[in-house]
């Protein structure tokens, strides 16, 4: 069966989370980078990961890699490249995205210009035509390029992998489901622990939760281009990915997972997507203020993405939101919290309205373009069954 090297992109500071998954899926990495994991696989491997990964924006089979400082070695190196062998004669290919770092070429119309020319050339050859109508199924590529190494993949997802189908409505500024999916797998939450978003917009964070606890693939109610290549993958890997996705459903597990939020409006989009999403009964969404915050179970989680910024008017009320989670963590201090924030006093203000004088841990993470950090302050851990009876 072909083997392919696949490439996985994912938020930056989130590699090691996203290795983990591929891992558990049973494929062997084969390089991690600044927001990339690649990994070896056959055919199969295309389908589940595009189906069961949850923290990856795209999966691309690994065309190329070579070493280009002017547009004509460019183009020479893309015209050697056996495409006829991935896209048939009637394929729609073009590069759909080109970005450039620390290289000499770098303008991402020339890079991708050229790269079409150089099919086109090296397929007229092939098929023995001057003329492709290119009607027939879409092959995106994507062109990267870091310190003059060019790599080729060839996009098997189409649309993002964070657009699971279920987020039909957003409150403003949502974080995205591969980059919810990524915070909850990096937390040492699981399923039989209380979890809480005391800001949780449109759901994001609990409706991912409740979709890791139930084993639900993110990736089972939507399409991906890939299907389509009747010349490259069987029809049958995916209709088995399918089925391996229905099979592993935890549809009784039971859970206590609670979003909350000031906007009333934000928690009818949040139930209407949980319900698209297939959890609704596992989230219980209320209308309450982070003050009021409490819960009578020990040892839970909070796991949110706060405002800040654009969120908030000024920086006073970013402080005064922020010293009040300080409060909330001291008042809950068996409770774990993991703050996702662009304001960069946050620890400085939770310091002074609590008695949590420093996170345990920082993570610096890209959201898009935005610099963010994901504070983790870690509450007790729970008592061992056999400490709990020696102190009855």
């Amino acid at each position: 069966m072909e083997q392919y090297e696949l490439i996985a992109p994912c938020h930056f500071g989130m590699e090691a989370v996203l290795k983990r998954e591929i891992a558990d899926l049973g494929y062997e990495i084969t390089s991690v980078d600044n927001g990339k994991v690649s990994f070896a696989t056959d055919q199969t491997g295309v389908a589940r990961s595009n189906l069961f990964l949850r923290t990856t924006e795209r999966i691309m089979i690994k065309v190329a890699c070579f070493r280009a400082v002017t547009f004509d070695e460019l183009f020479e190196n893309v015209k050697s490249i056996p495409w006829e062998d991935y896209i048939p004669r009637d394929g729609k290919f073009w590069v759909t995205k080109a970005n450039s770092v620390s290289s000499k070429l770098f303008s991402p119309s020339d890079i991708q210009r050229i790269v079409k020319k150089a099919m086109v050339e090296r397929l007229k050859k092939t098929y023995h035509t001057d003329w492709f109508e290119e009607s027939g199924a879409l092959y995106p590529l994507r062109i990267s390029i870091v310190k003059d190494i060019v790599t080729i993949g060839l996009d098997t997802t189409g649309e993002s992998l964070h657009k699971r189908g279920y987020r039909k409505f957003t409150a403003p500024a949502p974080v995205t489901e591969t980059l919810a999916a990524a915070i909850l797998l990096l937390s040492p939450w699981h399923a039989d622990r209380v979890l809480v978003d005391p800001f949780c917009g449109s759901g994001t964070i609990p409706i991912e939760a409740a979709m890791i606890a139930m084993d639900l693939a993110p990736g089972l109610e939507r399409e991906f281009t890939a299907e389509t290549w009747t010349n490259l993958f069987e029809k049958r890997i995916w209709y088995d990915a399918v089925e391996e996705a229905d099979a592993r459903i935890k549809r009784d597990v039971e859970v206590n997972i609670q979003g909350y939020d000031i906007s009333e409006e934000a928690l009818k989009m949040a139930r209407a997507n949980a319900s698209l999403a297939g959890v609704e009964d596992k989230i219980h969404f209320q209308q309450r203020e982070v003050k009021d915050f409490h819960n009578p179970k020990k040892y839970g989680f909070v796991i949110s993405n706060p405002p800040y910024g654009e969120r908030l008017d000024t920086k006073e009320n970013m402080y005064d939101l922020y010293r009040t989670i300080g409060q909330v963590m001291s008042e809950n201090d068996t409770w774990s919290f993991f703050l996702l924030s662009g304001f960069e006093d946050a620890q400085k203000a939770i310091a002074q309205g609590g008695d949590r004088k420093k996170a345990t841990k920082n993570r610096k993470i890209y959201n898009g373009m935005m610099k963010t950090y994901l504070y983790q302050y870690m509450g007790d851990k729970p008592k061992r069954r056999k400490e709990t009876k020696e102190h009855e």
